[in-house]
């Protein structure tokens, strides 16, 4: 009976420490966070390098994919416990079966993601008959069928060539497709090729594109004190990086493997969120700037593209309490 008593009362000590103030013990649980060539998703090597994430009494293995798709599969899958990835690819996710939440908004896409295309292509319905390089079932396949629908095309007036994002570049460049949809920074890889230009991209389509940092379940449920300091590290990475633009600039160039002046550039593509755009964002409307909407609208042209078999239940998804913490 005194082992079994001793047994249950280590349980019930255990049972308490699971959660607790920023810099417990719970905070301190280590975190596997994956991230993926976004600049919207950079921020988090200057987190790591600037030791922001353990100011903020967090442990954060900090995982950098060169497939986004890779990134993706491991969250669904548990191998890591969060991630930076689209809601249009979460939707996916959960579509499938995955149990994920949405706890910060990082970023819309408002250009660096584009659809580029060789000389002599000037629109996309002149894509009619062409082929065209895209990672399929991410976010630039996505963007793509946009721009087809727009266009009064669809998939099937095209030849689509699934490819990685990173490959998908290479192939454009390398004059083995037509077109190729792609996100910053392999546009910079893909307007290598003379004579390319971009003839659509995410700011044809304000709000379609936004980027988040997307929790496990048991994440969510086991360390909501490592979720609150993963966000409060954001909103202060972005504080540092306002505060030391150059030295910000030359850490996520080198993440990304381009100049910092290509880096620069991509600064109009990528509309970092405030806080008061997170709140705003979590809050449900009737209009693309709130996540519902947008959840609602993505939903249902991935039914209808037959990305998905049937919509996602949104129960859950959202979980704005992590960004409403946080006093500025």
């Amino acid at each position: 009976m005194r082992r079994i008593c001793l047994l249950l009362t280590l349980a019930l000590l255990a049972a308490g420490c699971s959660s607790g103030p920023p810099g417990s013990a719970a905070a301190k649980k280590r975190i596997v966070l994956g991230f993926s060539a976004w600049p919207g998703w950079f921020p988090w090597q200057v987190a790591a390098e600037q030791g922001l994430f353990a100011r903020n009494g967090v442990e954060v293995e900090l995982k950098y994919f060169d497939s986004y798709t890779d990134s993706l599969n491991a969250l669904a899958t548990g191998a890591i416990d969060a991630n930076s990835q689209t809601l249009n690819d979460t939707l996916s996710s959960v579509a499938g079966g995955a149990t994920e939440s949405i706890v910060l908004v990082n970023d819309n896409s408002t250009g660096n993601d584009q659809i580029i295309a060789r000389a002599g292509i000037t629109g996309v319905a002149d894509l009619r008959g062409r082929t065209v390089a895209v990672e399929q079932g991410t976010v630039d396949h996505y963007l793509l069928l946009l721009a087809l629908r727009k266009a009064g095309l669809s998939e099937q007036d095209i030849t689509l060539s699934p490819l990685t994002t990173d490959a998908a570049a290479a192939a454009f460049v390398a004059g083995r497709v037509d077109a190729v949809g792609v996100f910053a920074p392999f546009t910079t890889t893909a307007l290598g090729r003379r004579g390319s230009s971009a003839i659509a991209s995410s700011s044809d389509f304000p709000g379609a594109i936004p980027d988040h940092l997307v929790v496990g379940g048991s994440l969510l449920q086991g360390n909501p004190d490592g979720v609150q300091a993963l966000v409060r590290t954001w909103f202060e990475t972005l504080d540092w990086i306002a505060a030391n633009p150059e030295k910000a600039v030359a850490i996520m160039a080198k993440r990304a493997g381009v100049s910092d002046a290509d880096y620069r550039a991509y600064g109009k593509g990528t509309s970092i969120f405030t806080l008061e755009q997170n709140l705003t964002a979590f809050t449900p409307g009737d209009s693309g700037d709130h996540l519902d909407y947008q959840a609602r609208q993505i939903s249902s042209f991935l039914v209808s593209t037959k990305l998905v078999d049937a919509a996602p239940d949104l129960t859950g998804l959202f979980e704005p309490r992590f960004v409403r913490a946080i006093r500025r």
